[in-house]
């Protein structure tokens, strides 16, 4: 079931102005579960029958590093605590849920922490082809910027014709910040949050460069018309503008970035 970038959008401020909020719900009909496990953040949302968010969660935490799980206890804990969360906060038992990983790593990076966690996991798709499948796409390149990885997913008339993955991220970024202010990477990750006061776009721009050159590589032999930017590190302001000079096609940048892979994999199970 795609949906217009608009309703989107507007289902992403719904779901970021839920985070983290344990109030009890009341939800008719079935509740779908997804569970997007990131390099600097775990996140489960919840949505109804229609797609509409009704619960999310999100801790940031380390889980995976350049295709490998580097915490696989730590995810699964995580995990655990999120159901829990979300089963009291809807007031349902929760079985199953679906998940996404890196394009062109194993897909069980991520099942075998949900299995583990004691859920049975309905889909798994990778990351950017997660929501080219949410959304009304043609002729557009979708580019989930995680914090290790760039993903790009190449959409025609709403079927993935590719899909492939480079290992530069949100976490190259805070390494040239901790190299710049000579910080440690728990304070460079600090300073990444408050971007226009340390002017992170002007020194993040060598890395953002580079990742515009994976993604013209990964469009290289198929028509894009258009460049959607998903994942944590889009939170940047003004990443649009470089991606737009650097590719010269438009690019569009969703309401809440970091919501968007989340959203589109608790949506997978409504196609």
């Amino acid at each position: 079931m795609a949906i217009s970038w608009e309703l989107a959008c507007e289902r992403l401020d719904r779901a970021a102005a839920m985070m983290n909020d344990t109030d009890p719900v009341s939800v008719e009909g079935p509740i779908h579960i997804g569970i997007d496990l990131g390099t600097a953040d775990v996140v489960l949302m919840a949505v109804d029958g229609e797609g509409e968010p009704v619960a999310v969660f999100l801790e940031w935490t380390e889980v995976v590093r350049d295709g490998v799980v580097v915490d696989f206890v730590g995810a699964c804990d995580v995990v655990r605590k999120f159901v829990a969360m979300a089963e009291e906060r809807l007031g349902i038992e929760i079985t199953e849920a679906s998940t996404s990983f890196p394009p062109g790593t194993d897909a069980r990076l991520s099942t075998n922490i949900l299995e583990t966690a004691g859920l049975d996991v309905t889909y798994v798709e990778d990351e950017p082809s997660c929501v080219a499948s949410l959304l009304e796409l043609d002729k557009a390149a979708v580019v989930d910027i995680g914090g290790g990885t760039t993903g790009t997913a190449i959409v025609k008339g709403g079927e993935i014709v590719f899909s492939d993955d480079e290992p530069t991220g949100g976490k190259h970024i805070t390494l040239t910040i901790a190299g710049h202010y000579d910080v440690a990477l728990e304070k460079a990750e600090e300073y990444k949050r408050k971007a226009e006061e340390y002017k992170i776009l002007s020194i993040a721009k060598p890395t953002l460069e580079r990742v515009s050159d994976i993604v013209a590589a990964h469009m290289a032999g198929h028509e894009v018309d258009s460049i959607l930017l998903s994942g944590g590190t889009c939170c940047l302001p003004g990443i649009e503008t470089i991606f737009e000079k650097e590719l010269k096609l438009p690019v569009h940048l969703p309401s809440q970035p970091l919501m968007l892979t989340p959203l589109s994999i608790a949506s997978l199970a409504l196609r």
